[in-house]
């Protein structure tokens, strides 16, 4: 029995120590396997943070630098050019608002066209100004590197009675305050031009003070809005009786004074259409960027189908005019935008040849005439337009379509880029297309 016992017990003890041994190995294993887990995820960290680290090296080599300050570089200029986007009132519909917002982001869009396009419709300024500024900052929570545009339009209506003039706008301008509204009639050129020019709308004559009032006005507004870029319109209609540019280069002064001291970064990318090829003075030019529409040409053997070609009515390409430029840097030809316009169409839309404009392509306008065609050709032809400008003019970046009024068009009013969804039951699903042009330049 002793002997029995003596044997159960050393037994007992291997098993002991056989247990004991089991647990130590497992807990050797335990530590090696979070030994190796450990260094996986550190070289998985450091190899993430190389990965970005290369990948921000190579976007910089690509030039996709979108950081400006009080000026702007020719390079990051034109980053955002080719990033470029149209979408109209992107900053007063609240309805389309956030599926424009996830479109922007889906993209990689950088510059936003026309954000705020308000055509005369003066009496909702003061409304419109906070909800801009609102939406705004949703867009640079987003992605606090992208530039929205507002537009400082050609046209004036007897609307600007009801809006009272700021102290600091007449202080500005170097005026006696006074405690009124904006005067309508003292903004028309004297002689009655360009009156109801645009039927209850007219030209406003950029030489009289009244206007210059409001010009600053409206930017200074824009600008405390969140706003860094704004479109002038049809400068080369308002500036009739200033043939020396020097009402232009004095409101222009001022409104990049007050974006010195009070813009997001400092400036404010200033642009217009430019028949002329833009405005220089004394070998300054007055604009940041140039602008202008496609200027589409129908191709009549070709049912529907349009090209693009230089001297095509006044078309743009090859024609920016160079200086020196706001910032400071110098070029023989200022960067320009080019975007599918809308101006109305003709009384015969989808015909070839429409009389009273040789602008109409098929009787449309250029977004109208876009949006009636079928998605592969939208496709096709945006990939053309991109390539053909670039090609053809350096100088020159495609503003895609993303947003904007159409006419002469019974199934739509306005044609949406957007993919099609229940919040965006209308889109016509071209922002992957932009996005597919857009990620193909970047590997070249």
């Amino acid at each position: 029995m002793i002997y029995k016992a003596k044997i159960m017990k050393r037994v007992k003890n291997n098993l002991l120590k056989k247990s004991v041994y089991k647990i130590v190995l497992r807990a050797k294993w335990l530590i090696l396997t979070l030994m190796m887990v450990s260094c996986t995820i550190y070289a998985t960290t450091i190899r993430a943070k190389l990965t970005r680290a290369r990948t921000s090296d190579i976007l910089k080599e690509k030039g996709r630098d979108y950081k400006f300050k009080n000026k702007i570089s020719r390079k990051v200029l034109e980053n955002y050019l080719d990033r470029s986007i149209t979408i109209q009132n992107l900053l007063t519909d609240t309805t389309t608002f956030d599926d424009n917002l996830r479109m922007i982001k889906n993209i990689g869009a950088k510059f936003i066209g026309r954000a705020v396009c308000q055509w005369g419709g003066e009496a909702n300024l003061l409304k419109n100004f906070e909800t801009e500024k609102s939406l705004a900052a949703k867009v640079h929570q987003a992605d606090a590197d992208i530039v929205l545009q507002a537009c400082i339009f050609e046209i004036v209506t007897e609307q600007v009675n009801q809006i009272a003039i700021p102290d600091w706008a007449f202080t500005a301008l170097g005026m006696p305050v006074e405690k009124r509204n904006f005067r309508y009639d003292d903004m028309l050129y004297p002689d009655g031009k360009f009156k109801n020019q645009w039927g209850r709308g007219s030209v406003p004559d950029v030489s009289r003070p009244e206007t210059k009032l409001m010009f600053y006005f409206l930017a200074v507004s824009y600008i405390d809005a969140g706003i860094e870029g704004i479109h002038f319109g049809q400068v080369e209609l308002m500036n009739k009786n200033d043939k020396d540019l020097a009402n232009y280069a004095q409101i222009l002064t001022l409104i990049r004074d007050y974006a010195h001291h009070h813009a997001r970064r400092g400036m404010v990318i200033c642009d217009a259409h430019v028949p002329g090829g833009g405005f220089v003075r004394d070998g300054k030019l007055l604009l940041d960027v140039h602008a202008f529409p496609l200027r589409i040409k129908e191709t009549p053997e070709k049912e529907q189908e349009a090209i693009l070609e230089v001297g095509h009515t006044d078309a743009l390409y090859l024609r920016s005019k160079g200086g020196i430029t706001p910032s400071g840097w110098s070029c023989d030809h200022l960067p320009y935008l080019v975007e599918l316009d809308n101006y109305g169409g003709s009384q015969q839309p989808g015909k070839a040849n429409a009389p009273g404009s040789a602008i109409w392509v098929w009787g449309y306008d250029e977004i109208s005439w876009f949006a009636n065609q079928s998605k592969p050709y939208r496709t096709y032809w945006l990939n053309y337009a991109y390539d053909w400008i670039h090609k053809t003019d350096p100088n020159g970046h495609l503003e895609m379509p993303g947003g904007r009024q159409t006419s002469k068009l019974p199934q739509m009013r306005w044609y949406y880029a957007n993919d099609p969804s229940e919040t965006m039951p209308h889109g016509m699903g071209d922002e992957n297309t932009i996005r597919t042009i857009w990620a193909n330049a970047e590997k070249k």
